[in-house]
């Protein structure tokens, strides 16, 4: 018997990725927009690709208008907390960056009067809570998971930044990267969390919105950044409806 050969599947990946986005796209449309589809044929990628972005970005904005500000997510008891946490990320786990907290400073730019970078101890000196949440993935799975840190509204209103803005935007040591609307930002449940469940995944620092999918919780931040300007995201950027609230 012949030895069976591996194949390269390099040249296509980019292919499957335009896939995977697409087939994403459509799940978070409405049977009517779907139907504008029929007429499409595997010809027209550049069409259908630019009505499934207009239809996303359309449904950015009802979610948008739909957001209460105010509004919980559920909490949870300590017993309910899975463990361990479920690690996620665009790369495996033994890829995930590790952070000297003693060197870690958090940059901080844009729509902000005070862009001194923050120490560890600085951040730990403020004001903290803790919160029990569900975190719910986009891929299917959901868990609970505690974490603590610094309200981040209380931290943008510390370092003056404008919250009449538009939107935040996160960059990440692992080179990820999101944005969020500010009213998200200002939720009272948003937090700016140095401690959590899957510490390893995310050390020294995660953002924490239980009203978003898990992909707007990113995770190893070194910038945030206040901006008017949608500065998207890097699954954004491949199609992922930019709102996502859970």
């Amino acid at each position: 018997m012949k030895p069976s050969r591996k194949i390269d599947l390099s040249a296509f990946r980019p292919r499957i990725e335009r896939m995977e986005r697409r087939r994403f796209l459509k799940q978070g449309l409405s049977l009517g927009a779907l139907s504008l589809l029929s007429g499409c044929t595997l010809k027209d990628e550049d069409a259908v690709d630019r009505l499934l972005f207009a239809m996303s970005r359309f449904n950015d904005r009802v979610q948008a208008a739909l957001f209460n500000p105010s509004k919980l997510a559920p909490t949870y008891s300590e017993a309910e907390v899975v463990t361990p946490f479920p690690f996620n990320a665009y790369y495996e786990e033994k890829e995930a960056p590790v952070i000297n907290g003693d060197d870690y400073r958090l940059k901080l730019s844009g729509l902000v009067a005070d862009k001194r970078s923050w120490t560890l101890g600085e951040l730990r000196a403020l004001p903290q809570t803790s919160q029990i949440t569900r975190l719910v993935c986009v891929e299917g799975w959901s868990a609970i998971g505690q974490w603590r840190g610094v309200p981040f509204r209380q931290f943008l209103e510390r370092v003056g930044a404008d919250t009449t803005a538009r939107h935040v935007g996160v960059a990440c040591a692992d080179k990820y990267s999101t944005s969020i609307d500010m009213a998200t930002a200002l939720h009272p449940q948003t937090l700016l969390a140095l401690d959590f469940s899957e510490t390893k995944y995310g050390y020294p620092l995660r953002l924490r919105i239980p009203t978003k999918l898990g992909f707007k919780n990113p995770k190893f931040i070194a910038e945030i950044f206040v901006t008017n300007d949608n500065p998207g995201g890097y699954w954004e950027d491949k199609g992922y409806n930019w709102f996502s609230g859970s």
